[in-house]
């Protein structure tokens, strides 16, 4: 079915006349209708979208098209705002919020030509790992429906995985593109703090926030990221493996991480390796001080962020969610100040010892999906679950990275590749070379 190509792929076809923008517009209507597509989408937006596919029809006709993702569909994470339809960011605390504009990064791509098909569930207000959210709705892993799908932009990629949008949009402020990504066998990006526009964008914590895709493969994400902004995407042509040199970073992302993560990461770096790649292994002893401040910094910000409209309201909250939040509330001013100034004096030191090497590899996730229903009964698995299952991708936040995580080809486990700030075209090039080098 022309629902599970890649995004490139269908602009490929579209501007060959071989697929019919307005065609596959129904198609991804049509599968998101009923009880699972709204398990995915909180709302579809099918006059927007096919209005914009009768518009890239025309353009595929006359040889006017604006670019290779022109016509096609993509999902929109809950919290990027859209002109006149809702943008909740999966929290009841936002019902009925309708915005007046486009998120910059929406308007950006509707240039690019790409086709809004709606807004995906998440976590109440980005601040879980896990997706799963009783208070609006969960969506299925594509895996088993009874397992987290990860989060928080957990509709955005059960849209892809499940073939109700060519590729989504999410964002990430501690694992919430990569997460979601690895559990249901996807390519996903984080981007650089600050390199994609977050302005329409309901914020966590606006110091680690950021955008970016989540698709079917390397070169989708590449494009992607190049209609957010606007911009030619890299050249990813003649990319290789051959006398690049990868760290695997040892010591705490190993540290409690389960069989299926870890055996699907190796074998991934095995295939690296047979591929030319040059591997090292040792740990950093500034990743664990570095990562203890992530206690410090994430909650206080996310509570100040929505102090007053969690208070005004806190029965409208996942119990769950809301300690998290809450959690935030007694970290002292100097506390925090001074675990920023810290934090400033790690990044400088890991991206010195790093400097040498093309990326740093992780296991994305070092947890399998857990089950759903317990997640929800069981308040302290829940907790360590999601700490867990956010440990190794905060490792990216924290140090202000850009990543790009690969599924490894065991089921739901993920590798993750981790560049300096600022080096996507360079991480998409080595995204690319690891793709065909894990099959």
């Amino acid at each position: 079915m022309t629902r599970f190509l890649g995004a490139v792929e269908q602009g490929r076809r579209i501007a060959a006349g071989t697929l019919d923008p307005v065609y596959q517009v129904e198609a991804y209507l049509e599968a998101a209708k009923g009880a699972e597509g709204d398990q995915i989408y909180t709302r579809l937006t099918p006059r927007r979208a096919r209005a914009a596919a009768m518009a890239a029809r025309q353009r595929a006709k006359t040889g006017t098209l604006r670019g290779p993702l022109d016509g096609v569909g993509i999902s929109w994470k809950d919290l990027f705002d859209t002109a006149g339809i809702e943008t909740e960011a999966g929290s009841r605390l936002l019902a009925g919020r309708v915005p007046t504009d486009d998120a910059e990064v929406l308007r950006m791509a509707t240039l690019a030509g790409t086709i809004c098909l709606g807004k995906t569930h998440m976590t109440e207000l980005a601040f879980s790992g896990l997706g799963v959210n009783p208070m609006t709705a969960t969506p299925p892993n594509v895996h088993d429906p009874r397992l987290a799908p990860g989060g928080s932009s957990s509709g955005a990629a059960v849209s892809v995985a499940m073939g109700m949008a060519a590729a989504a949009i999410g964002s990430d402020t501690g694992g919430s593109v990569r997460i979601p990504s690895a559990w249901n066998d996807l390519v996903g990006l984080k981007t650089t703090h600050g390199r994609v526009s977050t302005r329409g964008v309901v914020p966590l914590c606006k110091r680690f926030d950021t955008v970016g895709p989540l698709a079917r493969n390397v070169e989708d994400c590449a494009h992607l990221l190049a209609a957010l902004e606007g911009r030619h995407p890299p050249d990813l042509r003649d990319c290789t493996l051959v006398g690049k040199r990868l760290l695997v970073l040892d010591g705490l992302p190993f540290e409690g991480t389960r069989d299926a993560p870890v055996r699907g990461f190796e074998a991934a770096v095995e295939r690296l390796a047979k591929a030319g790649a040059v591997i090292e292994r040792r740990a950093l002893p500034m990743v664990t001080p570095a990562m203890d401040l992530s206690g410090i910094l994430f909650a206080p910000e996310a509570y100040g962020q929505w102090k007053e409209v969690i208070e005004a309201a806190p029965e409208k909250m996942h119990p769950l969610i809301l300690e998290r939040f809450r959690t935030g509330r007694d970290v002292r001013a100097s506390d925090y100040v001074k675990a920023w100034e810290d934090l400033r004096r790690h990044r400088v030191e890991y991206l010195a010892e790093t400097a040498a090497y093309d990326a740093v590899l992780v296991p994305t996730a070092p947890i399998l999906p857990p089950d759903g229903a317990r997640l929800l009964s069981d308040p302290a698995y829940f907790q360590t679950e999601n700490l867990l299952a956010l440990r190794n991708t905060r490792i990216g936040n924290i140090f202000g990275l850009c990543v790009l995580t690969l599924p490894t080809g065991v089921p739901a486990t993920g590798i993750s590749l981790m560049a300096a700030p600022m080096s996507e075209d360079r991480l998409l090039r080595l995204g690319i070379a690891t793709e065909a080098a894990l099959g």
